[in-house]
């Protein structure tokens, strides 16, 4: 349930980037447009000004020869109408010679839909005593730049790129999701039978001994009980998962004990020079007994794994520092590359023909997600060995 909620924040939070990212680019583009128009406006009405300025009586010949003269470097669509509204100059409206009154009429129309019209008026001083008499000469209409239209059309862009990027992203999400799921059931498979892998094979190679030795069936009994106990942990484990686990204070030495005696007794055949020793006190961390044995047996396995020479060692040591307990899991195989160490607890990567690479990856989340502590290589060397550290916790209390 918390993964599927997971999925669906991302989802989420993916949809309202995208909104928040159109609209404040929206926003954005259109404050440039409003400014450019600003500036389009200034320019028209200082033309207005020069115009009214230059026309001392309302002369039509004279007022042409103003517009065309004054309006020569003009890049924006402006038409110059009448004080009856009828356009009688224009510039930069289309070509402007094949442009009748009944077009330039309605491009003016569109143009005051988006800017409004600024007033040609020329005041001349009346009579003494008298006020000034103000002459409508007409108006100057002006449509949007090219600039403008493009940044017009700048919004709708944004949108069809942002709604593009959702879309892919929601579609690599569900691609990367899929094949996560199926690394997952593939992981666990392989994590099944990595876990029932050593009892299994330990109880066969009881029977085995007992069909050829019935005698010893009293000696072997008891191996073949912690065998039995091992299946019901890792049942116990599985069942568990998901599920908060409950922390409580571990004696970490008698833990490492335990795991050296069962792992030593179980090595397979041609592994029988391989030793393992424990190194440890009266360590104690806050931890959940199931899940750090999960965590460790998974250590030692591959610790074992990487050993292919004769004279192998394993080597488990715990130490209090400072308020937490360091347990190092230290073997004399074939070490680790240094730009491979930041992979190794990747789900997927593995340096085994057969192996999934999940193994690792599950005792970080083990250790970070479940314990609270941290795992690390503390070193590794090609053809010399690795050790993995990790950090709990400690407990002040005593375990029961």
């Amino acid at each position: 349930m918390r993964i599927y909620r997971q999925a669906g924040n991302i989802k989420a939070a993916l949809f309202v980037g995208g909104i928040l990212l159109v609209s404040g680019l929206f926003i954005y583009t259109q404050s440039i447009i409003d400014d450019l128009r600003s500036e389009s406006r200034e320019t028209v009405a200082l033309y207005a000004r020069l115009i009214a300025k230059g026309v001392t009586d309302a002369d039509d010949n004279e007022l042409d020869f103003v517009f065309r003269e004054i309006i020569q470097k003009v890049t924006f669509p402006i038409i110059h109408s009448d004080a009856d509204g009828t356009p009688v100059n224009w510039r930069n409206v289309g070509d402007d010679q094949d442009v009748d009154i009944d077009l330039a009429r309605q491009l003016m129309a569109e143009m005051d839909s988006h800017n409004e019209p600024i007033p040609l008026s020329v005041t001349v001083e009346g009579e003494a005593g008298s006020e000034p008499l103000e002459f409508q000469l007409g108006h100057l209409h002006y449509g949007d730049s090219v600039l403008i239209r493009r940044l017009r059309m700048l919004p709708y862009i944004e949108i069809g790129a942002v709604a593009l990027f959702i879309f892919f992203g929601f579609s690599g999400f569900q691609v990367i999701r899929k094949t996560e799921k199926q690394h997952i059931w593939f992981g666990m498979a392989r994590e099944t039978a990595h876990q029932l892998g050593t009892p299994v094979s330990s109880l066969m190679g009881w029977v085995e001994r007992l069909k050829d030795h019935p005698g010893e069936s009293t000696a072997l009994a008891a191996d073949m009980d912690a065998d039995v106990v091992r299946l019901q942990e890792i049942s116990e484990r599985f069942s568990r998962m998901g599920s908060v686990p409950k922390m409580e204070p571990v004696a970490v030495g008698p833990m490492l004990g335990n795991l050296k005696t069962y792992f030593q007794r179980r090595l397979p055949a041609n592994s029988k020079e391989i030793v393992l020793h424990v190194e440890s006190g009266d360590e104690t961390a806050e931890s959940s007994p199931t899940l750090l044995t999960w965590a460790l047996e998974n250590l030692i396995k591959n610790a074992i794994d990487s050993i292919d020479r004769a004279g192998g060692e394993v080597v488990l040591t715990a130490e209090k520092v400072g308020g937490e307990v360091s347990i190092i899991v230290k073997d004399n195989g074939r070490g680790i590359s240094r730009r491979d160490w930041k992979n190794i607890f990747r789900p997927g990567y593995t340096t085994k023909e057969r192996g999934w690479g999940v193994g690792l990856s599950m005792v970080q989340r083990i250790v970070e997600d479940f314990l609270g502590g941290k795992i690390a290589i503390k070193e590794s060397e090609v053809g010399k060995g690795t050790s993995i550290e990790l950090r709990l916790p400690g407990a002040s209390d005593t375990p029961k």
